[in-house]
């Protein structure tokens, strides 16, 4: 289970660095570090996620690095694809939950690998670069993708926010560590019910500890963010992922 702990920490420091990258990590950690059933590890993923997220979501609060109008946008709906994915999820395979997932570690390895041009701020706001319904649709697939199979969606959602939103680098991160939240609260409310159903439960005491572990990451994640450029730690951890990404394929075809 120690390994478990380190994985967490891992998590938490992916979402404290980049605004993304710890639920696709939490998956496999709680499935082949700390042996838990596939869809209990993708349920127990969303509220693990959900708290870490939130949890490094409060520091970018206080410095101000939060655009609410694009949480409204792109989150509400998000919240709800999440809970429709999560229903969705009781009348798929684990195995198709799984190699879904693998497929999204790798289309997030080639995005992390592409470069990312920073928005500029007019009057000190970002622009708004594309029409705001694009945004809404954009966090409702994204939902649906992380109910199916329990990813926070944030190596989706700080492109979005970006690209369609105008946002600069540094506000999308925080603004998609709220946005990743909402949406995983959301679905792994939906999840309960879910595996009730299955007669699987999910195992709180694991949940929380790994939750803990994980917020510490953050907030040292979010700490070390400020002094370091992150092109690099981008790059490496998507040759990571489409290691794991293949990996997952193998286990599972």
């Amino acid at each position: 289970m120690i390994l478990a702990w380190i994985g967490a920490l891992f998590v938490g420091l992916s979402l404290g660095l980049l605004g993304s990258g710890g639920s696709i990590l939490t998956v496999p950690v709680l499935i082949y570090l700390a042996g838990e059933h596939e869809k209990i590890a993708i349920a127990e993923s969303l509220g693990i996620v959900g708290a870490i997220s939130f949890a490094g979501f409060i520091p970018y609060a206080l410095r101000k690095k939060v655009h609410w109008q694009s949480v409204i946008l792109f989150g509400l709906p998000g919240m709800a694809g999440t809970y429709l994915g999560a229903i969705a999820a009781g009348y798929v395979s684990a195995t198709f939950q799984l190699l879904l997932f693998a497929a999204v570690m790798i289309v997030a390895a080639v995005m992390m690998f592409r470069d990312k041009k920073e928005k500029l701020m007019i009057d000190g706001q970002p622009e708004i670069a594309h029409a705001w319904w694009k945004i809404v649709i954009e966090g409702l697939l994204v939902g649906v993708l992380t109910g199916l199979v329990g990813v926070g969606g944030g190596f989706l959602i700080v492109p979005a926010l970006v690209l369609l939103g105008g946002l600069p680098m540094g506000l999308a991160v925080g603004t998609s560590l709220l946005i990743i939240a909402l949406k995983s609260f959301s679905g792994f409310y939906k999840y309960l019910d879910v595996l009730s159903e299955l007669q699987l439960y999910v195992n709180w005491e694991l949940v929380i500890i790994f939750s803990l572990i994980g917020a510490a990451g953050s907030l040292i994640g979010n700490k070390v963010s400020r002094k370091i450029s992150n092109e690099r730690l981008k790059k490496a951890f998507a040759v990571f992922l489409i290691l794991m990404g293949g990996y997952i394929i193998f286990m599972n075809v």
